[in-house]
């Protein structure tokens, strides 16, 4: 029997070169799956003959926008999930999706290789490692870019000379990973990271110094999951194709910053995400709203360590199961409305309401109508100080 490599084709230079490039190394069948997740440029269907002209003896496309967004976007939404207090997880979300579907495939046509186009100082590479190894852990590996040291020069040369129905001469300067949730900028004069970024750098978001009318937005809640736009019901999917397009017009979500890689190195990233950061900045609001102090203080390292599991390439480990557990049972009451500005660069807040709010207007008001008995403080304030207060003496004492 043929072996069968699964491929997880993007339809660029370095995976359609991957197509006969592994034919010829390891003898195996290739088959092609491209998944859509939002990302834009070329047509899928152009992308699924590219790989047929390429030489795949299958090439399946998946349309997993909805998929991706409602399974993957939400339940990061839902963790705040922002690695390094900054990063809303980009990348790191698509890729469990994308080996969900590689292991499908593999299991439908036969395949007993998987393949993708990460490099060995990348994250990537572990996180379609260890999701597979957690879904499909028959499957055997293969790296070219890793495995082969396969350089772009190399490539570009290897698909001239198969004549491979590619764009070898256009050279775009950065590295360029992008979905619905965001867009991930990399390489070129960005590796100086004394290089400030130039707006040609950005594709989803407006100089936010540019001078414009402010957008006012409602982001209604249910559970912790967006489900309408100023009472316009929407798929999760259709609210942040929206918030990318309006948050974007007014330069909300962009981010330079110094990343700790999975693999030890440190590198530069640009990211915008207008979307996701209006989303994240409207949800944590609704939670001080409506979660209790104690376990909204638990959940915010909850939150972090989801994050870092995601990052990492664990969305299918053990840990992060349980997590989300957790998580969905303190989204229970976090349903309301948020309102906020977009402008000049930052979603701001404006309003919030919610049935579920546990902010009581008659106890915080200074005026009259004031319910909180003050004559209650004093004693919670001595016996709240009197560990300090008997440390302080003992400290004196010794």
């Amino acid at each position: 029997m043929t072996d069968r490599v699964v491929l997880a084709y993007s339809g660029g230079l370095d995976t359609s070169v991957a197509i006969p490039f592994l034919a010829e190394k390891t003898g195996a069948e290739v088959i092609a799956v491209a998944v859509d997740v939002g990302q834009g440029g070329e047509d899928m269907e152009v992308i699924r003959k590219r790989a047929v002209d390429c030489g795949a003896v299958e090439s399946v496309v998946v349309d997993a926008r909805e998929e991706f967004a409602a399974d993957f976007c939400v339940p990061a939404l839902q963790a705040n999930a922002l690695y390094m207090d900054r990063y809303p997880l980009v990348s790191a979300l698509s890729r469990p999706l994308i080996v969900k579907h590689l292991a499908a495939a593999a299991k439908e046509f036969g395949g007993t290789h998987v393949s993708h186009g990460c490099t060995g100082k990348g994250n990537d590479q572990v996180r379609f490692e260890a999701g597979l190894a957690a879904l499909f852990p028959e499957l055997k590996v293969i790296a070219p870019a890793r495995d082969y040291a396969w350089t772009r020069d190399k490539a570009i040369a290897y698909a001239e000379e198969k004549n491979l129905p590619i764009e070898t001469s256009k050279k775009n300067p950065y590295s360029i990973d992008a979905n619905i949730w965001g867009r991930a900028v990399e390489t070129g004069f960005l590796e100086d990271i004394w290089n400030g970024p130039i707006e040609d750098v950005y594709a989803y978001t407006a100089d936010p110094a540019e001078p414009r009318e402010a957008d006012e937005v409602i982001i209604s809640f249910v559970k912790g999951v967006p489900t309408a736009l100023d009472g316009r019901a929407l798929t999760p999917f259709q609210i942040i194709s929206e918030l990318n397009r309006r948050a974007g017009a007014q330069g909300v979500g962009r981010l330079d910053m110094v990343e700790d890689r999975l693999v030890g190195i440190k590198s530069r990233e640009v990211y915008e995400a207008p979307g996701a950061i209006a989303l994240i900045t409207a949800h944590m609001e609704l939670e001080n709203v409506t979660v209790e102090r104690d376990l909204a203080r638990f959940k915010r390292s909850v939150d972090q360590r989801w994050g870092e599991l995601v990052y990492d390439g664990l969305w299918f480990s053990p840990l992060k199961k349980a997590l989300d557990v957790f998580i969905a049972e303190a989204q229970e009451h976090v349903t309301g409305e948020i309102r906020m500005t977009l402008h000049g660069g930052r979603a701001t807040v404006t309003g919030r309401r919610s049935e579920a709010s546990l902010y009581d207007f008659n106890l915080a008001t200074y005026d009259t109508g004031d319910t909180f008995d003050q004559s209650l403080a004093k004693g919670f304030v001595e016996l709240w100080s009197l560990p300090s207060k008997i440390a302080a003496a003992r400290d004196r004492r010794v």
